[in-house]
């Protein structure tokens, strides 16, 4: 019935997607296998994409080759770019999406790929034969051959729902829970736990009175997230924003008995930085409201998705509660929050490539890894895709360092160091933002991807050293080209900015706060007409460059330092037991984690600078 597959990918959602479409890209073929083709790419929780260090993870995922920004593009109803008011290194770009076209564009590029085949059943087992995975068990018993298997479960492992005092089995509302997998795993030799996440209530938006809340539109000139052209979004629907208060919280509070939070029903950990309603009242009792952002779930629905609502009180709790936020006085509810549970597997189980150590051809990604996110999954998807790939194919892992990209960062954060709660990317994780910025995760990235041979990254290719060449060009204006007093003063003093004595160049003028190219090309002349023939995004790019040269040049120089460690190779045989000079805990885990390069044995927890130090002397160094 089944030939052997190159890849089977077990689960259709953001991960497992982007895995399917990476695997098959670099022309495997490739089995997606999920317990419901009418869910595929569902966005369990919010309908948005992107955010603070998630919209870099996006844009780098398209840079890549992946499939989200694209999708995300096409199916946007708004489009904000966050922390404008910041340095470019912390700006994010955030969109919010039609839920339901977000799931169907998704279904529809899997279904275009001639190299994707689809199964709709669940897998209850794996294939192992002497420590390696050769395919799938499904529930029904059918045995799917592969030559790997990436595992991209979700929160469907042993997932129990929580509502209150009412627990059902379940990977998502209305869905079957996933079973097996983890049992055998656990016989293989795999540590696993149980962590927990949460979704808000579903409102009736016919039923809200928007005149008491505050309006939050989208960007007057929206940007896209791909860098591929896909549409430009020319009308969007409108966000709001609303408060709980006292008297809400005295009402959830009322439901704290029966909470599965509190009365330890359940286990798991969950996100520290997306709390439930219930949590943020405990943790900061001394606020008197906390805010909620009231999304639209698409173009053709009247369903409203309450951000910042999460709970797992009982349902008459929830709704009692709303009732008294502003705006909420005549609301009807869709149906109500709940908390799940799920089982993981601690990542640090994983090699850099995210195959497993115990079991070779098998990978892990998304939230079987102990992240949290759609943008998080995304970006694991996508690596695993390829390094399976690569993989069956003898190749050498795609590897890439905390300077490269966000998704670095990410992998590197979980493999060295693991996570006990849910993982979320923040740009505070990353040393080297000003580097690996929004605006040029093309540049960064699809050369490095270009050249393993993934398809249809030719165009891509041309888009990039276009966009390289055309800021050469800009930022080669700006350095040679003078501007006078006469010219610019007018303008400088309008702005608060000091006038010149003399001619300067315009990259002087640029340098100063509060000055951008697009003022300069409005208020000069020749500057306007020079820039006129460069797409915004090109501008931008070289301004940055020009305005943050001093720290790009800091963060060059440091990752140079850093990239030393990374290529002093460790190889397998090292034999961490006999080097006494480390202490107890280094060794421990050196031996465990066995780390590829110096550079990831010093990112390990419990491996100190000196440890590091001893290692050099026993590698030669």
């Amino acid at each position: 019935m089944f030939s052997e597959y190159d890849v089977i990918v077990v689960g259709a959602g953001h991960a497992g997607c982007e895995a399917a479409v990476a695997a098959a890209n670099m022309d495997s073929k490739v089995l997606l296998v999920t317990m419901n083709m009418n869910t595929i790419a569902q966005m369990s929780c919010n309908p948005a994409m992107g955010g603070v260090a998630k919209g870099q993870i996006v844009r780098e995922v398209d840079a890549l080759g992946g499939y989200s920004g694209i999708v995300t593009d096409h199916t946007m109803v708004q489009f904000r770019m966050l922390n404008k008011s910041k340095g470019p290194a912390m700006w994010s770009p955030r969109a919010q999406s039609d839920r339901m076209r977000f799931a169907s564009k998704w279904r529809q590029m899997l279904e275009a790929h001639r190299n994707i085949d689809f199964w709709q059943e669940m897998v209850k087992g794996l294939l192992v034969k002497e420590g390696r995975c050769i395919g799938v068990v499904t529930s029904i018993g059918l045995e799917i051959r592969s030559k790997s298997v990436i595992l991209t479960n979700g929160t469907f492992l042993n997932g129990l729902i929580h509502i209150g005092e009412k627990q059902l089995g379940g990977g998502r509302a209305g869905e079957k829970a996933a079973t097996g997998i983890t049992e055998q795993l656990l016989e293989l030799g795999f540590e696993s736990g149980r962590m927990k996440t949460g979704t808000p209530p579903r409102v009736d938006g016919r039923t809200l009175d928007w005149s008491k809340m505050e309006l939050q539109e989208g960007d007057k000139d929206p940007m896209r997230f791909s860098f591929t052209d896909t549409p430009r979004l020319t009308k969007q629907l409108p966000c709001h924003i609303t408060y709980t208060s006292k008297k809400v919280h005295e009402t959830l509070k009322e439901g704290f008995d029966r909470s599965p939070m509190f009365n330890g029903r359940i286990r798991g950990l969950g996100p520290r930085y997306c709390p439930s309603i219930e949590d943020k009242i405990n943790r900061f009792a001394d606020r008197d409201r906390h805010q909620l952002f009231v999304e639209p779930e698409g173009w053709d629905t009247c369903e409203i998705y309450v951000n910042g609502f999460s709970s797992s009180l009982p349902e008459e709790v929830q709704h009692k509660a709303l009732l008294q936020v502003p705006g909420f006085e005549s609301m009807k509810m869709f149906r109500p929050g709940y908390a799940i549970e799920y089982d993981f597997f601690p990542p640090t189980q994983l090699k850099i490539s995210l195959e497993t150590r115990l079991v070779s051809h098998l990978f892990f990604a998304g939230q079987i890894n102990g992240t949290t996110g759609y943008e998080e999954a995304a970006c694991q998807g996508l690596m695993a895709g390829i390094n399976a790939h690569l993989k069956i194919t003898e190749q050498d892992p795609f590897v890439l360092k905390r300077s490269d990209a966000y998704i670095g960062v990410l992998i590197d954060d979980l493999v060295n160091k693991g996570t006990k709660e849910p993982y979320r990317m923040f740009t505070s994780r990353a040393e080297y933002r000003i580097l690996i910025r929004q605006d040029n995760a093309d540049i960064r990235l699809t050369p490095l991807v270009s050249a393993l041979g993934m398809g249809h990254m030719d165009l891509r290719m041309d888009r990039v050293k276009d966009k390289v060449e055309a800021m050469r060009e800009i930022e080669r204006f700006m350095a040679k080209t003078s501007v006078t007093p006469d010219q610019i003063n007018p303008w400088l003093q309008s702005i608060g900015s000091a006038p010149l004595r003399q001619s300067v160049k315009l990259k002087s003028i640029l340098s100063r706060p509060g000055v951008h190219i697009k003022d300069l090309a409005r208020v000069i002349p020749a500057v306007g007409q020079f820039m006129s023939s460069y797409r915004r995004s090109y501008l931008d790019s070289a301004e940055i460059n020009l305005k943050y040269e001093g720290y790009l040049s800091k963060e060059k120089d440091q990752v140079a330092k850093m990239n030393r460690l990374e290529t002093l190779v460790i190889r397998d045989s090292f034999d961490y037991g006999k080097i006494q000079a480390l202490s107890a805990e280094a060794r421990e885990k050196l031996i465990e984690m066995r780390p590829h390069t110096l550079g990831q044995a010093s990112r390990i927890s419990g491996v100190s600078p000196s440890d590091i130090s001893v290692l050099l002397v026993h590698m030669g160094r």
